[in-house]
């Protein structure tokens, strides 16, 4: 398995991955396609974020969001990771394991003060990787 900055060739698999990782949200194909997917690949380009890729034996099987924020309270940026999901056959397999530590060492090369990582259902496998909690998660919805 090779972790690796995603590219834009990389869309199918990635919107195959969201489709089945979103429990809140439904994702939208031309969405994706026109603004999102983009967007992410052009701030993962100027270092406002990490936008990393799984691949085993040509095919993506994993893959992780984490957006770049400059702060106050911190004194520095800080890395806050929005999206890991792995493709279900390989889970327990250490890729999501892998993408964490390249986006650990990616926030360190970075100079970033702290990852950071908002989850409901996978605080056990965060925590496993030295994360601990320190606050409480709340969200305001626009629609």
């Amino acid at each position: 398995m090779t972790v690796r900055d995603a590219v834009p060739s990389d869309a199918e698999d990635v919107y195959r991955l969201l489709s089945g990782f979103v429990t809140s949200y439904e994702p939208e194909r031309a969405v994706f396609d026109d603004v999102t997917f983009p967007r992410i690949i052009e701030a993962a380009a100027d270092g406002r974020a990490e936008f990393l890729v799984a691949e085993q034996d040509t095919r993506v099987v994993g893959y992780l969001l984490a957006l770049r924020m400059p702060t106050l309270f911190a004194g520095g940026t800080v890395l806050e990771l929005l999206e890991l999901t792995v493709d279900a056959p390989v889970r327990g397999r250490g890729t999501g394991t892998a993408l964490i530590r390249a986006v650990l060492a990616r926030a360190r090369e970075a100079q970033d003060v702290e990852v950071t990582v908002p989850t409901r259902r996978a605080a056990g496998f965060y925590r496993g990787l030295g994360f601990h909690e320190t606050a409480t998660y709340l969200k305001w919805s626009t629609t």
